[in-house]
């Protein structure tokens, strides 16, 4: 079944159970999944609805941030649990020690030698960990290793 279709059917079972917080989730994907397709003028596939899905979950990372610094426990619960429903739809996300095999094996394939050869690892890395890490935190890993 395509990730379209998981979600069509995973709004379905949340209407059907009245969870709206849930339901609210699967719609904002949704209606982004939809106003991509649009602009680009064709059908998305899973990749496409993966990223725009990992986002979403960057999206409610900072807001947890802010309303945590903000003093916000109301907001930052909500947040969180919008940001579990996502992550349900994600690839399964990669451990700290699988994204640090990564990091090391593209550092040994690229030659970088110091921080200046950043972006040539991330460039590299980008497409093995897209859905599967937060990109903040990947990037992080690779600045400690490449100082």
């Amino acid at each position: 079944m395509s990730l379209k279709e998981e979600l069509n059917e995973s709004m379905k079972t949340a209407m059907k159970a009245r969870d709206d917080l849930r339901l609210s989730a699967i719609r904002t994907i949704r209606s982004m999944v939809k106003n991509r397709e649009i602009d680009q003028k064709k059908e998305m596939d899973d990749q496409g609805i993966i990223e725009v899905i990992s986002t979403l979950s960057k999206q409610r990372r900072e807001s947890i941030r802010m309303y945590q610094e903000g003093n916000r426990p109301d907001l930052v619960e909500k947040e969180e649990a919008e940001l579990a429903i996502l992550l349900g739809f994600l690839p399964a996300q990669l451990s700290e020690e699988e994204i640090n095999a990564l990091i090391d094996r593209v550092i040994a394939e690229t030659g970088a030698q110091g921080a200046k050869d950043m972006g040539r690892v991330m460039k590299a890395l980008t497409p093995l960990t897209s859905g599967k890490a937060d990109g903040k935190a990947v990037s992080e890993a690779v600045k400690r290793k490449l100082a």
